[in-house]
């Protein structure tokens, strides 16, 4: 009998050995990427992957018209292939149904602009894609809308907030709160939060949504974007600091996602925008750092709350080649190069999302 157990203990590592050679599993891929917690996942390229995309667009009903470029007719595919590679480590891959698991029983809420609904929409895909056959449940209320996988419990949820703070209405105009917060109170018991603004904050003229910024007692018509959006940063960082326990909640800003309306930026002098672009920007001299990514940084370095930053902004400056242009929700009367096509770059903004949640 000593002599079987003998053997067989030299035998079990050999099984596991044969057992573990084969295809990774995502507990596998977890392990590998906790060892490598010094690698920046932001700093790396794109590559040319023919597996990608990670869905099929047109088996997700949920995207939205302006997301919808192969269906709004964009001819070309090759921007479907490209894949994030970080330099120094690789991306666990997404694994949707272990992404419902780990969040059984929870809430995620995405909190900002139509960037941050086309991320939103990106993962609802994503998942969906995971899980065809299982039962969910979507609804909207107001600014808020909720997507529900039932049999996992997991709400994916999309608080409509262009500035993060309150725009009240008076009989002298609209006025813009810089030190106060809108609807806050949806973002109590969240599990997951992902905060995003930015997009609305270039807008001038009647494109603009407000007429008057406030701060305090001070009523003007119009400040430096940069110093008014720093504010309303710090009016969200005291929130953060001051409401969120980290043992509960989990707090991400989804970094600056960067336009691509002038050509010349990428040497095209002839360009029309982002139309007709076809391929990534590949030259290292660009991408060069987003003002307002550099006052996000500052004020996140102010913070006493663990927050993650989404850090976006130079891997999505590379992709002019996918931005919706003219197959967006303006047709050839419009272009679009802010928002981005579905599948496409935000479905690498949850693969980031992925691993930072699963990282320890």
């Amino acid at each position: 009998m000593a002599n079987y157990i003998a053997l067989a203990l030299l035998v079990l590592p050999l099984l596991q050995m044969v057992v573990t050679a084969g295809e990774p599993n995502i507990q596998d891929y977890t392990k590998r990427f906790e060892k490598k917690e010094s690698c920046d996942l932001y700093h790396g390229s794109w590559v040319y992957d023919k597996s990608y995309p990670l869905y099929d667009s047109s088996q997700c009903s949920f995207i939205e018209v302006s997301f919808a470029c192969q269906r709004n007719g964009r001819p070309d595919k090759l921007y479907l292939k490209y894949r994030w590679q970080p330099s120094a480590c690789n991306l666990p891959r997404f694994d949707g149904i272990d992404f419902l698991m780990s969040l059984r029983n929870k809430k995620i809420m995405f909190i900002g602009d139509s960037l941050s609904l086309n991320q939103w929409q990106s993962l609802i895909c994503m998942l969906h894609t995971a899980t065809p056959h299982s039962e969910y449940k979507s609804e909207r209320i107001g600014p808020l809308s909720t997507f529900t996988f039932t049999e996992y419990n997991v709400s994916v949820m999309l608080m409509r907030n262009a500035f993060l703070v309150d725009i009240e209405h008076k009989r002298y105009g609209r006025v813009l709160k810089l030190d106060k917060l809108g609807y806050e109170k949806t973002w109590d018991g969240i599990d997951v939060l992902i905060f995003n603004t930015w997009h609305w904050w270039r807008h001038t003229g009647r494109e603009q949504p407000w007429d008057f910024i406030q701060e305090g007692k001070h009523l003007q018509r119009d400040m430096d974007r940069l110093a008014a959006y720093e504010e309303v940063l710090k009016t969200w960082a005291r929130w953060v600091d001051t409401n969120v326990d980290p043992e509960k909640t989990k707090v991400f800003f989804q970094g600056i996602s960067p336009d691509h309306s002038n050509a010349t930026n990428w040497g095209n002098h002839n360009g029309i925008e982002c139309k007709g672009e076809l391929k990534p920007i590949f030259a290292p001299a660009y991408p060069r750092h987003h003002p307002a990514e550099l006052v996000v940084e500052k004020v996140l370095r102010t913070m006493l709350k663990p927050v993650h930053l989404l850090n976006v902004t130079r891997l999505s400056q590379q992709r002019k080649d996918a931005h919706p242009s003219i197959y967006g929700l303006g047709g050839h009367y419009g272009m679009d190069c802010s928002h981005w096509c579905l599948a496409g770059v935000p479905d690498t903004w949850n693969q980031l999302l992925y691993a930072e949640l699963i990282s320890k």
